[in-house]
């Protein structure tokens, strides 16, 4: 990363926040000079994020939370190399989280630990008075929905779901795009998780002798946690990096809501298959039953209308997709193919290139920050997520990704797991804005800030 473009730029950013009535707190507009900030979860994710955070100078890492000794090492040689102090180093068990939220004085965490712990550590940071930013899925169940939504309201403290592909260029471009009417009257969208994740969900962890296909204890990395998921569950277990996007186009949360899905799981053949291969007919994971349909296909009904697809499909073998299909009135636009059709622009019946329309509707923050985001991770998104996260704290305001979109998006997986189960029946959403969607108005991308 541009070091010193990336501190210019986001120096500049933070002048004027108070010309955004519609996300600022009137109790709180004394903006942080600078942020005191902790990271729980020091992972390949969440190294990522200190990293990033590495490169403001308007951020002091005050410390980390992890069990794992090797990442907490990982974390203080990068420290060291990017010229900053060591973290205070909380490791003692996977709750010592507590105490990190209990001694230090903190202005922000960032979260980036396995999905089932996102929701009680995002619960206990809240309730510390501690800006949150919480990693995807936020939630498993809708009971932790809930948890999240009411103790945000209970406690006034902000929550931010880092969904990085709502900042995924072409995906902002997009929303662009649509907000200027060029799609015509939103109807449809196509997205998902399409990703093969088998040498993800093996490994032959820290033991060399081991086979390639453990998981679980004999494992390492996201295999001892992200393939029992797996074993447990038949559902759309992780729709936000497609769904986010989509709720951002169709205005879910402001002026619109999620209101049913009906959700259908193939049979489950790709791990099994996978571990016969690797491991052979007689290796004892050959005999686990997992649970996860291969492609699992969901529908949501939106309330003015709209449909949306998410298909979950990390099983088999595929190239990476998230597949996404924006489709209006006047026209559509799909990332496979990096294509678009718009009715009386576009020749008859012939998709044109999206390239051209791109660089006409490219959102003002990648305008704004491309060269900064440059070797950030997921192709610049990670740079755009964290930057829209620090400048709220530094702020105090809302932000753009907020505590109602995390219940929303992460309650698809519950609501889906339970179509399944009822073969296809369709399970209603709870209203987590408890009928404020009808007049929340959009604070995604209006601009070059969030």
């Amino acid at each position: 990363m541009k070091r010193r473009n990336f501190l210019t730029q986001t120096t500049l950013a933070s002048v004027g926040l108070s010309v955004l009535p519609a996300i600022v707190n009137a109790n709180e507009t004394q903006e942080l000079k600078k942020i005191r900030i902790a990271f729980v979860g020091v992972g390949e994710r969440g190294i990522g994020h200190v990293e990033l955070c590495t490169y403001r100078e308007d951020v002091e890492i005050i410390a980390i939370a992890d069990p794992d000794l090797e990442r907490i090492a990982a974390t203080q040689k990068l420290l060291k190399e990017k010229g900053r102090a060591e973290a205070k180093v909380y490791s003692n068990g996977n709750f010592d989280y507590e105490n990190l939220l209990k001694i230090e004085k903190l202005d922000a965490v960032i979260i980036s630990t396995p999905w089932r712990w996102h929701t009680p550590q995002a619960v206990s940071a809240m309730k510390a008075g501690v800006y949150t930013a919480v990693e995807v899925p936020a939630c498993v169940t809708l009971n932790e929905c809930w948890e999240l939504v009411k103790t945000h309201e209970q406690t006034g403290t902000h929550l931010m779901f880092l969904e990085n592909v709502c900042y995924r260029r072409d995906t902002i471009a997009v929303l662009n795009l649509i907000r200027q009417g060029i799609l015509g009257e939103m109807v449809y969208a196509h997205c998902g998780y399409q990703h093969d994740l088998r040498g993800i969900k093996f490994n032959n962890g820290n033991n060399p002798a081991n086979s390639v296909v453990e998981f679980g204890e004999k494992a390492s990395s996201e295999a001892k946690w992200r393939t029992l998921e797996a074993v447990n569950r038949n559902g759309e277990l992780y729709p936000t990096h497609g769904v986010g996007p989509v709720a951002k186009w169709f205005n879910v949360n402001t002026g619109n809501r999620f209101k049913y899905l009906t959700s259908t799981a193939t049979k489950a053949r790709g791990l099994h298959n996978y571990v016969v291969e690797k491991g052979g007919a007689n290796h004892p994971n050959a005999n686990v039953n997992f649970k996860l349909g291969d492609v699992i296909t969901t529908v949501i009904q939106c309330e003015n209308g709209e449909n949306i697809v998410i298909m979950h499909d990390t099983n088999l073998p595929r190239p990476y997709s998230l597949g996404f299909r924006a489709q209006g009135t006047k026209g559509l636009w799909e990332d496979e193919g990096s294509r678009i059709f718009i009715e009386g622009t576009s020749p008859a019946h012939k998709w044109e290139e999206w390239k051209k329309y791109q660089l006409q509707y490219d959102h003002p923050v990648w305008k704004k920050f491309e060269k900064d985001a440059e070797n950030a991770g997921h192709g610049g998104m990670d740079f755009f997520v964290i930057r829209a996260f620090l400048e709220c704290v530094k702020a105090k305001i809302a932000p753009p990704i907020d505590v109602y979109d995390a219940a929303a998006w992460s309650a698809i997986s519950e609501l889906s797991e339970r179509s399944i189960m009822e073969d296809g029946k369709p399970q209603e959403f709870p209203d987590f804005t408890k009928g404020k969607w009808k007049t929340n108005k959009p604070k995604f991308g209006l601009d070059d800030k969030y």
